[in-house]
């Protein structure tokens, strides 16, 4: 390896070069891959139960604080509703994500043998982990009184994403995948208030995902360096187009959310306090789904790395409602 990195700085050949490096960045990959390898029940569930006398979420993520009219009880009763929500929300996303990553790993099916084995890896990963949020869902659902409605369907989003151009997709995917990091470590891992187990269930994602963000990165860069200048303008207008759909369901989500958590509170809200109780939650979502992933300092470098400073200015302003 070190014969490696001494060649990439030699500057014979930067194509190969660059090649060196992401295979070695693959490598380092399979190695945390097989390092951290878990099981959904032996080392996540492990018998237990998601403990509904505490949060799901913290208070940072669900912007519950901004609330000052609830009472404990009933903060408490949005973490659950917006925690369901937010692993709902992973199992939707994972759906596309691990369909885009096989369709990587056919692409390189008679290519490098490792990147091949990162791909691989990185999609049953995926599939893992959509079924833990199935497991989750059906967990929690059994213990929430009824009424609770999830308004994307999996199928259809993961077919409308995939329907953009492979850079956007890209694009979206590192984006999640950092977002992912940042809400575990900053938020999710540090809060004493949460049950164990779902603090547990983003400690074991968060684990894969590490890799996940830069094999993501690896993808978008080397896809990147294929387009013209005019695919990559529809790239941006694709990504810019799939944020937006995204805000659009995560505005059908936090209204469905608002009107479930106000029904299971037992008291009426003033019309001014359910306004507030639907902004903050739209607030929240576009908070942990989008804003937190724009604003990551390293995907705000990759993505001005790659386009232009008119084109960074037409996204932030194409986004700028949901920025707020």
């Amino acid at each position: 390896m070190n014969a490696a990195v001494e060649f990439i700085g030699t500057g014979m050949n930067s194509q190969v070069d660059e090649q060196e490096l992401e295979r070695i960045r693959y490598m380092r990959c399979i190695k945390a891959s097989k390092r951290v390898r878990w099981d959904i029940e032996a080392d996540v569930f492990r018998g237990r139960v998601f403990d509904f006398s505490r949060k799901f979420l913290p208070d940072g993520l669900t912007k519950v604080h901004e609330l000052g009219f609830l009472a404990p009880l009933e903060k408490r009763t949005m973490s659950h509703v917006q925690g369901r929500t937010y692993a709902r929300m992973f199992g939707l996303i994972e759906r596309y994500i691990g369909a885009k990553v096989l369709e990587l790993a056919n692409a390189n099916s008679l290519g490098d043998p490792v990147m091949l084995e990162g791909l691989v890896r990185f999609s049953d990963e995926e599939i893992k982990h959509q079924e833990m949020f199935r497991r989750i869902e059906s967990t929690i659902g059994a213990k929430m009184p009824g009424g609770y409605v999830q308004v994307a369907d999996p199928i259809e989003v993961a077919r409308m994403v995939l329907g953009k151009s492979s850079w956007a997709v890209l694009a979206l995917t590192c984006h999640i995948e950092l977002f992912t990091q940042v809400h575990y470590r900053e938020s999710i891992e540090r809060d004493e208030e949460l049950s164990d187990l779902y603090r547990d269930v983003f400690r074991y994602h968060w684990l894969e995902e590490c890799q996940h963000a830069v094999i993501d990165e690896i993808e978008w860069k080397r896809e990147d360096d294929l387009l013209t200048a005019v695919e990559r303008e529809k790239g941006v207008e694709d990504l810019v187009s799939l944020l937006r759909a995204l805000d659009g369901v995560l505005k059908s989500q936090a209204a469905a959310d608002a009107a479930y958590f106000m029904r299971l509170c037992d008291r009426t809200f003033t019309a001014g306090q359910q306004q507030d109780i639907r902004d903050t939650m739209l607030r929240a979502y576009r908070w942990q789904y989008i804003t937190s992933g724009l604003q990551h300092p390293h995907f705000e470098k990759l993505l001005s790395s790659m386009v232009t400073d008119a084109q960074m200015r037409r996204i932030r302003a194409a986004l700028g409602p949901t920025l707020n």
